[in-house]
């Protein structure tokens, strides 16, 4: 239910707003920080940082946008999923099924116009909250089982191999908004504690990225730059925070809030300070990025939008 969950609210609103979310992500995006606020808003709207960087590869395949630019969608891409994450911390699941049911009506009465792309949406967000509330109540027995404290009981003690896990599953599904929900079910079920919940999250971050490799690969050396942009950003932020996982964690419960919420602002903070932390040295980042991915495929200029 997750994932096609996610599937529809990702299709509805992409379609509800395609045309525009190219535009935006055309005309919006002239220096690095514009760029990285376009990609934060874009990726808030479509609810996928995936398909922001998937179009953000096009885009500089075909060099209508640069390289610097391309850097900065991907930096505020980062930030602009921690929505999802935000929204699956919060415990609505009373309303999930009346959205099933009300999105259901308008996607079948709108007839592909913007109204049954809002129902699309709606429908997807409901389902979203049914799995969580789903995968929370499977969990629950669990907690009893000898053998899945041990297990959790280790990965609790080898924030690495929680890291590695994280980043496995988040490859393999190509999201990390599912798989960071389900250590928000586990951490709702208190099967997990907040650091474990912190090493999981960095290693999802780690496998968002897979996606976006798979989509350069049959692109110029522009493109795949993107992807490797991708994938340093958020494995640098990995390697630094990583060792430090249970101070972080004690930083974020400071925060005062429930678990679920705790997991989803470790997520937010991690990726907001990793985009930051970059943001100011984009240019060196794209000469550096010149050097690991040779090749003829990128040029400074820009071609106009048409």
């Amino acid at each position: 239910m997750i994932l096609w969950g996610l599937r529809l609210v990702q299709g509805g609103l992409e379609n509800l707003a395609r045309e525009k979310i190219r535009r935006a992500l055309l005309r919006l995006a002239g220096t690095p920080f514009t760029a990285a606020v376009t990609g934060l808003v874009t990726t808030a709207l479509v609810q996928s940082s995936t398909a922001v960087s998937v179009f953000t590869i096009g885009f500089v395949n075909s060099r209508i946008m640069t390289l610097p630019q391309a850097i900065g969608v991907i930096l505020g891409a980062n930030v602009g999923t921690c929505l999802t994450v935000q929204l699956m911390s919060l415990d609505i699941g009373r309303v999930a099924l009346p959205a099933v049911v009300a999105g259901g009506i308008l996607w079948a009465v709108g007839r592909r116009s913007a109204v049954s792309r809002l129902g699309e949406a709606m429908v997807g967000f409901g389902l979203i909250f049914l799995g969580l509330n789903a995968l929370a109540a499977a969990f629950a027995p669990w907690a009893a089982e000898p053998w899945f404290g041990e297990l959790l009981a280790g990965l609790g003690d080898n924030h690495l191999g929680a890291a590695a896990a994280g980043a496995l599953f988040t490859g393999i599904l190509h999201s990390s908004a599912t798989s960071t929900g389900l250590v928000i079910a586990l951490a709702r079920d208190e099967l997990i504690g907040l650091p474990t919940a912190v090493a999981f999250i960095l290693g999802n971050n780690v496998g968002t990225c897979f996606t976006a490799i798979l989509a350069s690969l049959g692109s110029s050396a522009a493109g795949k730059r993107v992807a490797a942009a991708h994938l340093i950003v958020n494995l640098a932020g990995a390697v630094v925070v990583l060792p430090f996982a249970t101070q972080f964690a004690v930083l974020i419960r400071m925060s005062g809030s429930e678990l679920p919420g705790q997991v989803a602002i470790a997520h937010t903070v991690f990726n907001v300070a990793s985009s930051l932390a970059f943001l100011p040295f984009i240019q060196p980042f794209t000469a550096l990025l010149t050097r690991i991915v040779p090749g003829n495929g990128y040029r400074d200029r820009i071609r106009e939008p048409r």
